[in-house]
């Protein structure tokens, strides 16, 4: 009994985000979701270092070989290496995730918050737009301005980014709509505080946890995004690789080779797998409910 008491007054005196940190690596799917996408960032960074070959290097004395000692995962319709797409392909798919997220965040957060904290006909102008953006289904939309803009992996991500802009618009909104009942947030509006400034200093920093969570999240909706859209040749152009396109070509030969859908294909599913299995944990990790548990 000494010693858990004397463990107590540890654990309470712990800062929140070690507190999380602690819930966290407790969440072991969360850890393991951790380790696929921090194996998956430094494959797609030192790609110019393990790939085996050169990505678009074609080899018509090697086409369609089937997975060996020369070739871990066969070569594809082009002679070319496909573990070396593979890897190459993960830098477009990482790349397109996290900075479609990024701008969607830097688009729908500003927009929210200024949604929530002015009210009025601001309020009904942008959530009625945000709610007619959510109300079409988020690839069907990505599709539609991908091909508006154009077949090219910054279109892609910009139209991903668009359409995933919505969800944070909604979310930030909700969040300052609950921070601008509190009453700190009413009094540092009595003291003539402008909307910009109460989000910024205010509001913000205690929606930090939501739009960190549902980020991790949409960043795998963002690569399973960005792989259809290159799928369909409105993303990362041949022969540069993307797992979308790798697919595509590889639909045309799934009964004589289907080495070449089963890689990019489990690379596609790896990755969103651990992206969501991180963003359950943060979930779970950052819940203040959770402190009772």
């Amino acid at each position: 009994m000494s010693s858990t008491a004397a463990a107590l007054p540890v654990a309470r005196g712990q800062s929140p985000a070690r507190r999380a940190l602690r819930r966290f690596l407790r969440h072991r799917l969360a850890v393991f979701g951790l380790a696929v996408v921090v194996l998956f960032v430094l494959v797609a960074a030192l790609a110019p270092f393990v790939a085996p070959a050169d990505p678009v290097q074609t080899s018509w004395t090697a086409i369609r070989r089937a997975p060996s000692a020369a070739h871990w995962f066969g070569t594809d319709e082009n002679g070319r290496d496909v573990l070396s797409r593979v890897i190459w392909g993960a830098r477009a798919s990482l790349l397109a995730g996290v900075i479609s997220v990024l701008v969607a965040l830097l688009i729908g957060v500003p927009v929210g918050l200024l949604a929530g904290l002015t009210g009025g006909w601001t309020d009904t102008v942008i959530s009625r737009i945000a709610d007619a953006m959510l109300s079409v289904p988020f690839l069907i939309l990505a599709i539609a301005l991908a091909a508006f803009l154009g077949p090219a992996l910054e279109n892609a991500m910009l139209a991903i980014a668009i359409t995933a802009s919505p969800i944070f618009v909604r979310l930030s909104r909700g969040m300052a709509l609950d921070a601008r009942a509190t009453d700190w947030v009413e009094a540092a509006r009595a003291l003539g505080n402008p909307p910009w400034r109460l989000g910024l200093l205010h509001v913000l920093p205690n929606i930090v946890p939501p739009l960190l969570v549902q980020a991790t999240l949409a960043i795998a909706e963002a690569i399973i995004a960005e792989a259809s859209l290159s799928f369909l040749g409105l993303g990362q152009q041949p022969p540069a690789p993307s797992w979308g396109s790798m697919l595509n070509s590889a639909q045309r030969f799934l009964t004589q080779a289907p080495w070449l859908a089963v890689f990019p294909g489990l690379a596609i599913f790896l990755v969103v797998l651990a992206f969501n299995l991180v963003g359950d944990g943060l979930r779970d990790a950052l819940d203040p409910r959770s402190e009772r548990r």
